[in-house]
């Protein structure tokens, strides 16, 4: 008879370890199912099965640890269970109602069919939800922590109780409740969580709050979307940047799906350097590792790591030569805050050997962003105001069905409204033609997203126009860096050439009511992007 027990298995418990030995030990004629009836089952358990779930996530929230270190504390906790003892991962399919078909179907392919489990032949230990999916296919439950019956109460603390308790901050600062967590966890938990330096690294990932429970910095994005674009424009990235790259240790962090890369190590002046890829995405991640995987880096020093690059260093102090980051700092800024931003600063000040230097590529404001100029919006180019959204198949043909102009509106609407952003804008009409008085740095949020309406809702939380080429200057100079003189702000002329121009005009006026076209003077659109080389 084998005992099952399914779950993510961080964090293994005294009590689990008591609770097994009984059931080993003494069989399980006595003891209760989770409704409270005797199982009345004559055989002896002959071996137990952890398996392993979402054992292709870690790094996150809902899973710290990898599974290679879950497993080494399975197999230290089990050393006096007196039976066979197998670990099996189970990788994650999302919220499913087949999820307990899955990991019996998952166990049996893991095992090369050597393990066929059944209701005939298994008992499954569980004391969350989830053994509804296990009892509905005819599996008898032991609810090990769960008190039997219909309410939902329990003997002890679950482990992710004792897990999610131990990562508040004020755990750390009030070393007895600490002490009353721990003594619920097995000491086979206790000597992994000391020798990998768990605790912190726990306190770290619950702390922060740029990233979510899976690990990604935003839910709403369409990564299959994602990842066409970063391959699209790689090659213009890498070329803006190759010119600046020092050999030795090259980190790229918030590497997407590793296309800087894989051109880098192509560099015959770079074979002999040691590349690292860093993407908290998990998405992402597993592409890079894939494409590790398939031989499509020629420099086989090429090294991926899952790590928040906000929070902390992501490679020790003094050791990198080169690190990379593009169309990155704005999403810090954006999904973080201010503070997480000037702490990814400081974290790759003290990251570089001297003489290093990070190459930062990303979108910028322009210089004068606060003042307040005139827009015109072309409103013949698509429909305007009283069409009803549900009258398209999603938001994507919703919005590509509007003008420029009723996009403004929508814009207007949209942008930054979670965060509490107000975009105010006053209406003018000069000879019969609408114009909007507003701040330059609104007009250039808009003309940077108006055109990403398959990413929309993750594009409205974002923002570029935060600081000018001259800000950065002097945030960077205040941590120690020297900015190059190579480094500069930009225009993207495609961008221009097929975004900006017919779709929107820039005016300024010296007066303060403009009364005829005469009082408009036409600006040029401002720069988009910049290159920054921060030297230490």
């Amino acid at each position: 008879m084998y005992l099952l027990l399914p779950g993510r298995h961080h964090l293994l418990t005294r009590y689990q370890k008591e609770y097994l030995n009984r059931l080993v030990k003494d069989g399980l004629s006595e003891v209760k199912n989770h409704l409270g009836n005797p199982l009345q089952i004559s055989e002896l358990p002959t071996a137990i099965i952890f398996a392993v779930t979402s054992a292709n996530h870690n790094n996150t929230r809902r899973n710290p640890l990898p599974l290679y270190k879950r497993a080494m504390m399975i197999q230290d906790f089990s050393r006096d269970l007196e039976i066979p003892v197998f670990v099996i991962p189970i990788d994650d399919v999302g919220q499913s109602p087949n999820f307990a078909s899955y990991t019996i179907k998952k166990i049996e392919a893991e095992t090369e069919m050597s393990l066929s489990l059944t209701p005939k032949n298994t008992i499954v230990l569980c004391s969350t939800p989830v053994a509804n999916l296990y009892s509905d296919l005819g599996f008898s439950i032991l609810p090990v922590e769960r008190i039997p019956g219909r309410d939902e109460k329990f003997i002890t603390k679950l482990p992710w109780e004792i897990l999610e308790g131990l990562a508040k901050s004020e755990v750390k600062m009030n070393s007895q409740t600490k002490t009353d967590l721990v003594s619920y966890m097995d000491p086979a938990s206790v000597r992994l969580w000391d020798e990998y330096q768990v605790w912190d690294k726990i306190q770290m990932l619950f702390s922060d709050s740029l990233i979510g429970e899976d690990g990604d910095l935003t839910e709403s994005r369409d990564y299959n979307t994602y990842v066409r674009e970063m391959d699209l424009i790689a090659e213009l990235k890498f070329n803006d940047t190759k010119n600046y790259i020092l050999p030795g240790r090259i980190g790229d962090i918030g590497c997407a799906v590793g296309s800087w890369i894989k051109l880098a190590s192509e560099k015959s002046n770079l074979f002999e350097s040691d590349f690292y890829g860093v993407e908290i995405a998990r998405h992402l991640f597993q592409v890079c590792e894939q494409r590790k995987e398939n031989g499509e880096f020629r420099n086989p020093n090429v090294f991926f790591l899952r790590k928040n690059a906000v929070s902390g260093l992501v490679f020790p102090a003094g050791t990198m030569n080169t690190i990379h980051s593009s169309s990155l700092t704005h999403e810090i800024e954006s999904y973080g805050n201010r503070e997480k931003l000037l702490s990814f600063i400081q974290n790759r000040y003290l990251e570089l050997a001297m003489g290093g230097v990070w190459i930062n590529r990303d979108v910028v404001g322009p210089e004068d962003k606060d003042r307040e100029v005139y827009v015109w919006f072309q409103d013949t180019d698509g429909t305007n105001l009283g069409q009803k959204p549900n009258s398209y198949a999603n938001l994507k043909e919703y919005l590509d069905s509007m003008s420029t102009k009723e996009r403004f509106f929508r814009f207007q609407s949209d942008f930054r409204k979670e965060e509490g952003y107000v975009l105010r804008t006053e209406v003018f009409s000069v000879d019969g033609i609408e114009y909007y008085r507003m701040k330059l740095a609104d007009v250039c949020e808009f003309l940077s997203k108006k055109d990403y309406t398959d990413n929309w809702e993750s594009e409205m939380h974002e923002s570029f126009c935060f600081w000018s080429f001259s800000d950065w200057k002097t945030h960077l100079e205040s941590f120690g860096f020297q900015v190059s003189p190579k480094s500069h702000a930009y225009r993207n002329e495609w961008l221009v050439e097929n975004r900006y121009l017919g779709k929107t005009k820039i005016f300024t006026s010296d007066k303060e009511v403009p009364s005829s076209h005469e009082d408009l003077i036409p600006m040029d659109f401002p720069v988009t992007h910049m290159l920054l080389l921060a030297e230490k």
